[in-house]
């Protein structure tokens, strides 16, 4: 087997997805970059026998900023973990036996690691945090923070624009119980798919985006040519922006541009019947409805959301 086929058997059989054990790995795949092959596990216990030498969240987290991660993975870094003593023995065995085999290279198992912390973290859900001293339109907001964060530090993937399509579909389909919304994966551009737009219901053309650009408005243009009334739904932030493009492009006064979170909220208000008692129950019900449709249309876990 390859290198990296040997550390995905390893991380398989050993069950190596949480924090304690990714922490311990990654610390004794540093001491292997440091120190060399192969390594004496008995010289990486305390002399309490209790725990692995030296690990800790300083110790990890400077091995993940070496990497530009900067989010912490343990607060205790592993060194609490009652599992780190065997899991480090374990690993040393692992990577003696790399090196015996002649195919270890320190330096690319640590980084493998790192990505697997990557993985850690994207596979997370985000939560949407039900605090009833906040606004629905604040606990909203900060659902589209978190997925703002993740995206930032995963360049390439577009979780924000993810949870916001998804978002908005799962509103739709609980305010429009009898019409049937048809739902795509956020990565699917509608030239492939001939579609005007993310939703269509009935003249109704919906477009979801958190960056409108000048190419979206051209889209609303044809749509409005088409004899259909386009709607843009964004964020806060890009909100303002789309008003400026559009009265540039010459029709501000001819679609509609909501915002996303008030777009969002209003209906958790109309579909609770503004009573305080089913308001936690519409928003189980939405986040039910967008886990859905994450399962139905996307191959990616960590879009889903948890009520915390």
């Amino acid at each position: 087997m390859t290198l990296q086929e040997e550390l995905e058997t390893y991380r398989n059989q050993n069950k190596v997805t949480t924090k304690g054990k990714l922490s311990a790995i990654l610390y004794v795949s540093r001491l292997a970059v440091t120190n060399g092959l192969p390594l004496d596990s008995s010289v990486l216990v305390t002399d309490s026998k209790g725990q692995v030498k030296g690990l800790g969240k300083s110790s990890v987290q400077r091995i993940l900023n070496d990497h530009d991660v900067t989010r912490v993975l343990a607060e205790e870094g592993g060194r609490t973990s009652r599992g780190s003593l065997g899991n480090m023995q374990d690993y040393v065995v692992f990577l003696n036996s790399l090196h015996s085999k002649g195919i270890a290279d320190a330096q690319v198992i640590e980084k493998w690691w790192v990505d697997r912390v990557k993985d850690f973290f994207s596979a997370k859900p985000f939560t949407l945090k039900y605090d009833t001293s906040k606004s629905l339109r604040a606990i909203i907001r900060d659902l589209f923070a978190q997925a703002v964060k993740r995206q930032k530090e995963n360049t390439g993937t577009m979780y924000a624009g993810a949870v916001l399509q998804h978002l908005v579909g799962a509103k739709l389909s609980l305010a429009l119980k009898d019409t049937k919304i048809t739902h795509n994966g956020a990565s699917v551009a509608d030239a492939p798919t001939d579609r005007s737009g993310d939703f269509i219901i009935d003249e109704v053309i919906i477009h979801v985006t958190t960056a409108p650009s000048e190419a979206l408005m051209r889209k609303c243009e044809r749509n409005l040519h088409a004899g259909t009334r386009p709607i843009i739904v964004t964020t806060y932030e890009s909100l303002p922006g789309a008003e400026s493009l559009a009265s540039i492009i010459g029709i501000g006064g001819r679609i509609d541009i909501l915002e996303a979170e008030q777009f969002i909220a209003t209906n958790v208000y109309e579909l609770s019947f503004f009573e305080t008692s089913k308001r936690k129950l519409t928003i189980d019900a939405l986040i039910d409805k967008y886990n859905e449709i994450v399962d139905q249309c996307e191959t990616d876990p960590s879009l889903k959301i948890m009520v915390g």
